[in-house]
């Protein structure tokens, strides 16, 4: 089953709304916001890199207040265990039983905030109910439930003491990008109320969860030609082949690219994909899947660079549109 233009129409609408909505709340940044809306509809998950005081918190609670969600905050630390992340199973002796308590990673929303600050061992307490949305405590599967989005962010000035994440792990994320500073208007608008410390607290929920959920089932079923399936996987190819890169977008990195780009058309009022659509989601999808060759990062080589040289190198079909 394939998306019909009235329910693009209807999805493009509902996703306005929720934009606008979390606008309230993170104030003059729109693309962020539509970004990161959008991976929590292709079930993926954000990395944020960011100096402190941009609004990641602001917008981790303005997007659960959107769509009626709950929404909890991990602050990684060197100490951090990973039955801090996911929960334990703690013995009752009135009931004689095992019983597990749920970690803060059991909310829609959790913002993982400065990821790279927490052991490898903790990081690694993310990948499953990153990727299957579960978490296996004692041989028992718990699910993590719909919608479920991570919100990880890093300090990219203060590195001193914290630890890279692996590549096994940033390939997880579906996209990486940063809010930054604001304006100078909006600055001064933000300032100007000041006096609300939680602006996403009088936000009003547009959907709930499981309508969110309808909204990424339905996403799923747009359109996508072969030939913008072909460009997609020539481009990853590409970025293999790069004379910079030492490790190159993976087939999951491709994936990721697909099912963003159905939600990013659908939000355009559109059934079908089109190769403008990957043009403008290959830098947030694809920049911290590609590991540079230290040679050429040395010479100034950067992942956008490379990027670019891949979409001039590979050339866009002219895709027609679904019938």
């Amino acid at each position: 089953m394939t998306m019909t233009p009235e329910q693009a129409s209807w999805f493009q609408g509902t996703f306005t709304r929720l934009v606008e909505n979390i606008d309230k709340a993170v104030q003059g940044k729109h693309e962020v916001v539509s970004l990161v809306l959008a991976s929590m509809l292709a079930e993926g998950h954000v990395l944020l890199e960011d100096a402190p005081g941009t609004g990641k918190t602001s917008l981790a609670k303005a997007l659960a207040a959107t769509v009626q969600g709950t929404s909890s905050r991990i602050q990684f630390t060197p100490d951090l265990l990973p039955s801090d992340v996911t929960g334990v199973t703690i013995y009752d002796q009135q009931s004689h039983k095992f019983e597990f308590h749920k970690g803060p990673i059991f909310a829609s929303i959790v913002l993982a905030d400065e990821i790279n600050r927490a052991s490898p061992k903790t990081q690694s307490a993310l990948l499953e109910v990153m990727e299957e949305s579960k978490v296996t405590i004692d041989g028992v599967t718990h699910e993590a439930g719909r919608p479920f989005l991570v919100i990880a962010t890093q300090n990219p000035v203060e590195q001193a003491g914290t630890y890279k994440l692996p590549e096994a792990q940033l390939d997880r994320f579906l996209i990486k990008t940063s809010i930054g500073y604001p304006d100078l208007a909006v600055t001064e608008s933000i300032l100007a109320g000041a006096a609300e410390r939680n602006p996403s607290s009088h936000l009003t929920a547009i959907i709930t969860t499981g309508a969110v959920a309808d909204m990424a089932d339905l996403a799923a079923t747009v359109h996508v030609e072969p030939a913008v399936l072909r460009y997609v996987a020539e481009l990853a190819e590409a970025t293999r082949e790069d004379a910079g890169v030492r490790l190159g977008v993976s087939v999951r990195g491709a994936i990721a690219m697909i099912r963003l780009a159905k939600v990013w058309a659908a939000a355009r009022g559109r059934h079908y994909v089109l190769p403008d659509d990957i043009k403008a989601l290959v830098a947030p999808a694809w920049q911290h899947r590609l590991m540079l060759d230290p040679e050429a990062e040395f010479s100034g080589v950067t992942a956008d660079v490379v990027i670019s040289r891949v979409l001039e190198r590979v050339a866009a079909p002219q895709a027609r549109a679904a019938a």
